[in-house]
């Protein structure tokens, strides 16, 4: 992509743009695109914008191709902002997944803001798989995925969040997290969700009717053809974590959520999900990216 303009910046009032601008650290974008190329899948487009970069380690035999993110400045905090953008042409494939588990620091007050637009064409394939978010005391995120698939693309997607810094013994008692996925499917919209947690939160996570004292939270979703067959081994896979689990089916998706005292036992969880799924559905091998084993 040649241009310094992203599709992200074409709905952006320009006096709003001026304000964040003057509270930003960082204002960062990538947007890849898959296509087919002969016989194979093959990166046919690509624009960033520090701090984001995208490497292209190469995949595993078998394996689509393999995008990696990071964020050169090593985290985020308020202000800072991110656009993503993901394609996968018709009949591509391709796994788009990070480097390491994302920071969010403590804010000052403004919200770090981070817009994921995912788009897979017909008979495309996709995997987003980003390792977890790690909030720190006092952070705030406003999150958004978007996904558009056409009516016989498919997509298999994860997103996991750490309350607080376990190192430290750092729970997640202040802040913001706003987390918001939209999936259309034939141009229909087929799931909304979002997650919002505010002022007490150090409450909301300890409710046994909330969040049951879990120090980390998963969800993990697969659109496609045929996803209700998949149910049975989707809910075995899920529940059969240290921590809890669950699967539904709703127009055409399958949702899982996994909820833990300690992240270890919640992203051991999401591996094996993901695994057995991309092998259930895909015909691909049941492992994640090497960079999730690192």
């Amino acid at each position: 992509m040649s241009t310094a303009i992203l599709r992200f910046d074409a709905n952006v009032d320009g006096a709003a743009a001026q304000s964040r601008v003057a509270l930003q650290r960082g204002n960062g974008a990538a947007e890849i695109v898959f296509g087919r190329r002969g016989d194979a899948s093959a990166l046919v487009d690509l624009y960033q914008q520090t701090p984001c970069r995208v490497l292209f380690p190469r995949p595993e035999p078998n394996e689509p191709p393999l995008a990696v993110l990071l964020t050169t400045s090593g985290g985020l905090t308020g202000g800072d902002r991110l656009r993503l953008a993901v394609g996968v042409e018709r009949a591509a494939a391709a796994i788009v997944t990070s480097q390491a588990a994302e920071k969010i620091y403590r804010s000052l007050g403004s919200s770090c803001t981070v817009y994921v637009d995912l788009t897979v064409a017909a008979g495309g394939w996709l995997e987003w798989l980003p390792q977890e978010t790690i909030l720190f005391d006092g952070a705030r995120l406003e999150r958004r995925i978007d996904a558009t698939l056409a009516v016989d693309a498919r997509l298999l997607a994860c997103e996991m969040v750490v309350f607080g810094r376990m190192a430290r013994n750092e729970a997640l008692t202040h802040g913001l997290l706003h987390d918001a996925w939209r999936i259309r499917r034939d141009g229909r919209l087929v799931w909304a969700d979002a997650l919002r947690l505010d002022d007490d939160i150090a409450a909301r996570l300890a409710a046994p009717a909330g969040f049951g004292g879990a120090r980390a939270s998963a969800t993990a979703l697969y659109v496609g053809d045929g996803g209700e067959a998949h149910l049975p081994l989707a809910r075995a896979l899920a529940e059969a974590g240290e921590g809890r689990g669950a699967v539904s089916f709703v127009n055409g998706v399958l949702v899982a959520r996994f909820l833990g005292p300690h992240p270890d036992l919640v992203r051991r969880a999401l591996m094996r999900y993901i695994a057995g799924m991309r092998q259930a559905v895909a015909g691909l091998a049941p492992t994640l990216p090497r960079v999730w084993h690192s």
